[in-house]
Parts: structure tokens; sequence; C-alpha cells
């Protein structure tokens, strides 16, 4: 894929990943790419790097436009090695470029490169830089999703390079919202945030107002496609997943061992159905943690089911709870169900989780010995109904 200009004078050079499917334990089934933006001005500007595995073709792109050595200033958004392990590269070729980044960001390119003997500039948030006909101004957005989180706003082109904000994996051909459509960007604009931003809710919060004010007709992510022409739908998206905005639905994620807590799982269902409440199950077999948190994000009602193994939950509930107290979703409701021989210890494991992520829990759980008999399952489909009556009444 060439060089494309995404504004006059200013060109994606990044690249993309078609073949990762693991991204430090997100699935990243549909690849994904690492933007890099090339500004042509008087003072030829860099917008972040690329992975350093993938230099060469991000440097192909950049000697399409012009010598690399001309570049004067690299951005560094963000310290992350997807998208500063190319910047050592790069620097043989413009050695005596400035790299801009954040208070937090200098630390960070520190550490990551030990003895760099590199023309640094501190940002501070605010801070704008002539480059000629543009002007860029950076903005610190602490913990979205690392602390030195910076973005910059050309204001004269109206554009908004995002970094890690409102991005998403995919890789394609398509460069452009409306090149794809916003059934797919959905899905994975809200699995990445689900993900990677939503231990941040509150810092996101304020980022999106500091950048309210902004005149936007562009928004430049690092990861995914370039929004134009779908801005608003997304805004309206970020809205309600910053804020804990949660819909009238429940989600059963469970494993099982030889089926009790399976029929369990299926019977709450009946009763939530019952009640009039859409509930989605996802079994921990062979569903990813990772595709399972997009749903859970969206899902006031949220029901844990294990039996206990060694007097405790199931290796993969523990896992699957450990990411889960990681990612900190509030506002929710959480009831606990499971089976056991003679322990019986992973419901309170898993009420416990769910008591310090402060859910709502108001149906005591069940833990029925061994199999389940018809008699039990129906009040296990009951409990289900009361479930549903109760997120039913609740204000929206």
């Amino acid at each position: 894929m060439e060089k494309l200009e995404v504004k006059p004078g200013i060109y994606w050079v990044g690249v993309i990943d078609w073949d990762i499917r693991n991204f430090h334990g997100y699935l990243t089934q549909r690849g994904t790419t690492y933007n890099a933006y090339l500004i042509i001005d008087e003072k030829i500007t860099l917008i972040d790097t690329v992975k350093e595995c993938h230099f060469n073709e991000m440097l192909g792109r950049i000697k399409e436009i012009i010598d690399p050595s001309k570049i004067d200033i690299i951005v560094s958004n963000h310290v992350e090695m997807d998208h500063t392990g190319s910047i050592p590269k790069i620097l043989e070729h413009c050695p005596d470029a400035k790299i801009v980044t954040s208070i937090q960001g200098e630390k960070g390119l520190k550490r990551h490169f030990k003895n760099l003997d590199w023309n640094l500039h501190v940002a501070k948030s605010g801070e704008t830089m002539s480059i000629g006909k543009r002007t860029l101004t950076f903005v610190h957005i602490p913990m979205v999703h690392w602390p030195d989180s910076m973005v910059t706003y050309i204001p004269e082109d109206k554009l908004l390079l995002s970094n890690d904000a409102f991005g998403q994996h995919i890789a394609g051909p398509e460069r452009f919202d409306d090149e794809l459509g916003w059934d797919v960007l959905k899905e994975e604009a809200a699995k990445y945030y689900a993900n990677i931003v939503m231990p941040y809710g509150p810092q996101a919060a304020k980022a999106l107002e500091a950048l309210g004010g902004l005149e936007i007709d562009m928004i430049a992510p690092c990861h995914g496609i370039i929004w134009r022409s779908m801005i608003s739908n997304i805004l309206a998206e970020y809205d309600k997943w910053v804020h804990y905005k949660t819909e009238k639905r429940a989600l059963i994620i469970y494993d099982t061992m030889w089926n009790s807590t399976k029929a369990m799982a299926y019977k709450l269902q009946e009763g939530l159905r019952e009640a009039g409440l859409p509930a989605t199950v996802k079994f921990l077999g062979t569903n990813h943690m990772s595709d399972i948190v997009p749903d859970l994000m969206r899902s006031r009602l949220i029901l844990l089911g294990s039996p206990t193994l060694n007097n405790g939950m199931l290796p993969s509930m523990g896992g699957f709870l450990t990411y889960i107290k990681g990612l900190r979703p509030k506002n929710r409701v959480g009831f606990a169900f499971g089976s056991y021989g003679w322990g019986g210890q992973a419901v309170g494991e898993m009420e416990e989780i769910m008591t310090k992520l402060k859910w709502d829990m108001p149906e005591e759980s069940i833990n029925l010995n061994y199999i389940p008999d018809p008699e039990e399952l129906d009040k296990v489909k009951e409990v289900g109904k009361k479930l549903g009556e109760y997120i039913l009444a609740q204000d929206e």
C-alpha cells in the first residue's frame, strides 16, 4: 500500500500488520495498523512511528514523499513501543530532529532507550508550536491509557491526532471510516475501549471535556481507521463508555466440569428471558476474555458461574476475574452461582471480587451440590426471573 494524503500536505505513512492475532493478551482477529503521519510544512514533522520490525515499510512510504533527512520534528504522543520502536532508526536518517513529548513521555523514552542523546523537547499541556503554515497544539491526556499520553491538534486542518483514543485494531486497505462502515467500526472500537481504556473512564471523560472545545473534522488515531464521516457516532459511543453507561441486558459467563454449572447458566438465561431481559451466555472454554469484555461493558447484569476445584473457582474463571479486576467496570449488578462436590468455595471467591468492584448483589448466590435436580433448576430459573425484573425496574 502506498502513502496516502489524508489532508493537503499531511500523509499517512503507517503500517498494516495483517498477521498479528494477539496484542498483549487481547485477541486481534482482524489484525491492526500502526499509524504514523507526516506533515509537509516549513518544518517537516513526523507524528509517531511504528513497531521497530516494520520500520522499513514506514521508511519506504516517507521516501515516496521526502528525503527522510529533512525531517525536523518527531512528535511522540505515546511511548509504548508500537509507536516509538522506530524512533532510533529514523533518527539515523535525521539525527538533528527535535523529539517532542510530554513530561511523562520524556521519562518513558529515557527508560525505554537507555543512554539516549536526543534533542528532546518537553511540551506542556496546551503548548503550541509553529511549523510554518500550521500550528501544533499539544494536549496531555494522562492515563488514556498511559501516564505519558498526549494528543496533537492542528487547528488549521481541524485535525486531531488522537493517539490511542478512538482507535481500533483493524487491518485492511481502508483508511477512512466511510470506506469500511459503522457496524464493524463500532464493534472494534468498543472492543478496543473495553480492553484498553475502560479502567481510566474518569480520565477519559476529562480528556473528552478538554477536547470538546476544539473544532474537529477529522480524528486520526494511532491504530485503525481515520474518522471523518462518523465523528459524531464515535463521540456519542465514547460518551456512554467513559461514564460507564450500560444497557438493560444480562451477560452470563461460566465454566463447567460436568455440566452442572452449565445447566444452571442456561436455566438462569431462561428466567431472565421470561422476565423480558435480553441475556447472552459466554462459555469460558470457547470464548477469549478479550472478546467477552465488550459484552460486559454494555451489560448491566453480570452473572458469574464456576464449579469448585481444589477449594476454589476454576482457573479459567480466576484468570477472567483477574483481568476484570484490572479493567474495573463500574455500576454493575452481579450474581454468583456454581456447583460443588464437597468444598463449595468458588461462589464465595466470585462474590468477594464483585464486592471489591462495588457491584450491587440483590439476590443470594446459588451453590448446588453435585448434579442439580429438576426442582433445584426450577428455583434457579426463578432467581433468573427475579434478577431480570430487578434490572427492568431500574431507572435508565
